[in-house]
């Protein structure tokens, strides 16, 4: 009987879906690290912004720092999330307002293993002018997918502009869609890719593309972007790894 009622007592966590997942791996804590390192050290994120991982070890959960400045991020600063943005691991720590843009994603796409939210500059007047953000060179072809804009009016009427809530969230991922990013009016943008350093090489020449849209469109002549099928064989070779490994050297040799 008390062997009986031992089992019972182990089997408990299970039965109540409380069952602890295994830690995740050390190389992708370190990663997550390195790409918040990176995205400061590129501009793409200042003070603010935040980078997420999915756990490799659990799908139903995420990797995110504390709340701080991306640049700061270490090890110790990483804590796990349910897909309700709920922390778990550790449990108590400040957390990132906008923690619900990961979650919701997170949960309505699959296939996406790492997200960044930031507020990357070049990328405001795409998001505030009807001016599509179109692929002018190859290492941003998968601009060529689609970068749709988030209008936080239509879902949440007058707001502070931040993604505060699940509802909030969801609208995001919504106007995301299938795509690999897309903008939020007079705030920033959100960008996911199925690795990490895809999510990141994405994010870095985002805000390359708009400079040189930019720029471009200044010149006061007809611009030529990538086309549909030029997009198609980039991105069926893309992963950005060379450049992730340069990247990470350097940022986390600082």
């Amino acid at each position: 009987m008390r062997r009986a009622f031992l089992l019972v007592l182990l089997a408990l966590p299970l039965l109540t879906g409380l069952a602890a997942a295994a830690p995740p791996d050390r190389q992708l804590v370190e990663d997550l690290v390195a790409a918040n390192r990176i995205l400061a050290m590129e501009g793409v994120l200042d003070g603010y912004g935040h980078v997420s991982v999915r756990h490799d070890q659990d799908p139903s959960r995420y990797l995110m720092s504390r709340y701080i400045a991306p640049a700061l991020v270490t090890a110790a600063d990483i804590v796990e999330y349910d897909l309700d943005s709920n922390a778990l691991e550790p449990k108590g720590a400040p957390s990132y307002t906008e923690r619900f843009i990961h979650g919701e994603i997170y949960k309505m796409r699959a296939d996406v293993k790492a997200i960044v939210h930031n507020h990357s500059p070049a990328l405001i007047p795409f998001g505030i002018s009807g001016v599509p953000l179109r692929p002018v060179f190859h290492m941003s072809a998968f601009i060529g997918q689609g970068v749709p804009v988030f209008e936080i009016r239509e879902s949440g009427g007058m707001t502070d502009m931040l993604v505060r809530s699940a509802p909030l969230g969801q609208a995001l991922a919504r106007t995301l869609g299938n795509h690999p990013a897309a903008l939020m009016r007079g705030h920033g943008a959100v960008v996911v890719g199925p690795t990490l350093p895809l999510a990141v090489g994405r994010s870095v020449y985002l805000e390359t593309n708009a400079r040189l849209q930019a720029q471009a469109a200044a010149l006061g002549s007809s611009l030529t972007f990538l086309d549909a099928e030029e997009v198609r064989k980039v991105e069926a070779r893309q992963d950005y790894k060379r450049a992730w490994e340069l990247w990470k050297r350097k940022a986390m040799t600082k």
